[in-house]
């Protein structure tokens, strides 16, 4: 492998095959949607989605059209799902792209209707949203009756052709998950009444997955368990059995021997305490790193476990090694697989494994899906198999 750059992110790509053979050993003969939104959750969204389908995907899932071009453009012939649409939402070239749309009202099935008879071709693929309790985007209950109604109206008029019923989970707990679930089953009622009978019917994401069996129904969308990660506060990913896939570094830029007592970075929050070392890693806010973890978000350096100190700046935030061995060009790991460490990154083996993504996440007061989906364009991304 070249060099590492200034900014890396490393994909393993056979955890992401991992992690979705595992959950496929778990659901049977339940499909596996593998949910690239937002550039894969920060890793990569068509590279994610050619892994997960090698290890057994049968279905890709984005939140808008746009995502999903992306991927038909790069050769992923899969049914692929977009279910986010604003007023100017692109359902014609969805439509020639073969692209299922997620629809929750009647208006958005009457343009998605007209965009297939524009077409003039094959009628337009749709899924329809009910919102089962979430109260997000979704069909309400008082609007099943007439979305039903005009969706089959329209599906007879070979301008569409219902694919699925779905909605989500709010993962509150399990009493009001399985609550979502019955009425979920009751959107299906209302649509067979109207003849609306797909072939696919989901509600779970990876925790409903995991935990209640009877959400799986017909399809399971694979979200942060695919990227290795919980989506528990209370269960890890290594007692899930997963494997988290992103590893995080920058490059330590600077050294310099310092007094005690002296001060570091933006408002002197920090001060050495005693003789230190301070290394300059050049990674900031502008390229995702959350500023919430300075003073206490950990990095690890040299097979060295250390914590930020001082304030993360724009481009840039300081280590106190105190009296460890760091010299300018060692990598500076802020996250990855825990059981993982060693300069050798992904099979080297250290004093200190590199800290996991939660970590992160609990010094920024925040959750692990939101660091590794903000990680900026800065960052080069490498691909490993």
């Amino acid at each position: 492998m070249s060099e590492r750059p200034l900014r890396l992110a490393t994909i393993d790509l056979a955890a992401i095959r991992h992690n979705v053979q595992l959950v496929h050993e778990l659901v049977g003969d339940t499909q596996i949607m593998a949910v690239v939104k937002a550039n894969g959750y920060g890793h990569g969204a068509v590279e994610v989605a050619r892994a997960a389908v090698t290890a057994g995907a049968t279905w890709l899932g984005v939140a808008d059209i746009d995502e999903a071009i992306e991927l038909r453009e790069a050769g992923l012939t899969e049914p692929i799902l977009a279910w986010l649409h604003g007023t100017t939402a692109r359902f014609d070239a969805a439509v020639r792209h073969g692209i299922d749309v997620g629809v929750n009202s009647v208006a958005q099935l009457v343009a998605v209707a007209g965009a297939a008879a524009r077409a003039g071709g094959s009628p337009a693929r749709v899924q329809i949203k009910v919102d089962t309790g979430l109260g997000r985007n979704g069909a309400e209950e008082s609007a099943w009756q007439p979305v039903f109604e005009r969706a089959a109206e329209l599906e007879a008029a070979g301008l569409l052709s219902v694919v699925g019923i779905f909605s989500h989970l709010s993962n509150a707990n399990d009493d009001e998950d399985r609550e979502q679930l019955r009425r979920l089953e009751g959107a299906v009622a209302v649509g067979a009444e109207h003849g609306v009978v797909p072939p696919i019917i989901h509600l779970a994401s990876t925790a409903g997955a995991l935990r209640l069996p009877e959400t799986r129904l017909s399809l399971v969308r694979l979200g942060i368990g695919m990227y290795g990660l919980s989506p528990f506060d209370d269960v890890t990913s290594a007692e899930l059995g997963f494997r988290p896939a992103m590893t995080l570094e920058g490059r330590v830029i600077a050294v310099k021997r310092v007094a005690p007592g002296s001060a570091v970075s933006y408002g002197y929050t920090y001060r050495t305490s005693s003789s230190s070392t301070l290394a300059l890693v050049g990674l900031g806010y502008a390229d995702g790193v959350p500023r919430l973890g300075s003073n206490r978000a950990p990095v690890w350096i040299n097979g060295g476990a250390y914590r930020v100190a001082g304030r993360i700046a724009m481009d840039q935030f300081v280590v106190d090694v105190h009296d460890g061995a760091v010299e300018v060009g060692n990598r500076a790991v802020l996250f990855g697989d825990p059981s993982v460490g060693g300069e050798e990154g992904l099979s080297g083996s250290a004093a200190a494994g590199f800290p996991a993504v939660e970590e992160w996440a609990a010094a920024a007061e925040t959750i692990n899906y939101e660091i590794v989906t903000r990680i900026g364009p800065r960052f080069e991304r490498r691909y490993v198999s």
